[in-house]
């Protein structure tokens, strides 16, 4: 197994997560949306990740404190895979939360359209997409009981 081969499955999976997230939505289905794409799927990336860094991370060049030994700690291959899936679990959660919420708090699902690719492309950018639009519901909600 090599690091490029892992880094295939992961978003091959990662992909498919969204794929079952983007059913989930369309469909309605709690399910898909909730616990596959918002729970297993991330799981199973998780414990890739955790993986991972359990038999990577001992011993390793760089750490967290600059960001040349970042550059350091990424220079591996195996830890550069390691990051790599933990943008694809925490994005695929945090998708699967804004969809969630999407339908929980009433929100308009055509706003999905937008903001799960963002979400996908662009993780914390989603997400303040996400909190902008819960912000004017918000606003809009107590503006029409007043």
């Amino acid at each position: 197994m090599t690091p490029e081969w892992m880094f295939s499955l992961a978003s091959f999976t990662a992909m498919a997560g969204w794929i079952l997230l983007a059913a989930g939505v369309a469909l309605n289905n709690a399910l898909l949306r909730d616990l596959v794409a918002g729970r297993i799927v991330p799981a199973l990336l998780a414990a890739a990740y955790a993986g991972l860094i359990t038999l990577f991370w001992a011993g390793s060049a760089g750490g967290f404190d600059s960001l040349d030994n970042v550059a350091r700690l990424f220079a591996n291959p195996w830890l550069l895979l390691a990051g790599w899936i933990h943008y694809l679990a925490f994005d695929l959660a945090i998708g699967a939360i804004i969809a969630r919420r999407t339908f929980d708090e009433g929100l308009p699902r055509l706003a999905l359209i937008p903001i799960l690719p963002l979400t996908f492309l662009f993780g914390p950018v989603g997400w303040l997409a996400f909190e902008m639009l819960r912000a004017l519901a918000r606003k809009s909600r107590s503006t029409a009981t007043a």
